[in-house]
């Protein structure tokens, strides 16, 4: 699969895409004959997961050395393991923090809401 199909298929620049495999969060893609990126199955893959971390929020760096343990093989099984608990703890605190923004957007709209009733009233 084409950079450009990839791009599509995953709603991500093309120029992202370069640069996550240039940072080595995604690994090494093939490429063909003329040099052109050849995205295979597995790539889209690491395309998918580097996206869905990242929209959660976790940092570039950390997904980066999350490659680099998965590529250094199943002796890094519990390295990669903490790693992603860190991240989920990490992520249910923003969560909690986000539920509490929420909560007051809320409650200022509400009151927004109220305010223009009451004068409409009047």
């Amino acid at each position: 699969m084409m950079i450009a199909e990839v791009s599509e298929r995953f709603d991500i620049s093309q120029d992202t895409l370069r640069y996550y495999e240039r940072i080595g969060l995604i690994p090494h893609v093939n490429r063909n004959k003329s040099g052109v990126r050849d995205y295979r199955e597995e790539d889209c893959k690491w395309v998918e997961f580097a996206k869905c971390m990242r929209s959660a929020g976790l940092p570039i760096e950390v997904l980066i050395e999350y490659v680099g343990l998965f590529q250094q093989g199943n002796e890094t099984a519990e390295a990669r393991k903490e790693l992603l608990i860190e991240q989920r703890k990490e992520l249910i605190v923003k969560l909690e923090d986000m539920k509490k923004t929420l909560e007051r957007l809320d409650y200022k709209i509400a009151r927004y809401e109220q305010a223009v009733t009451e004068a409409e009233k009047n």
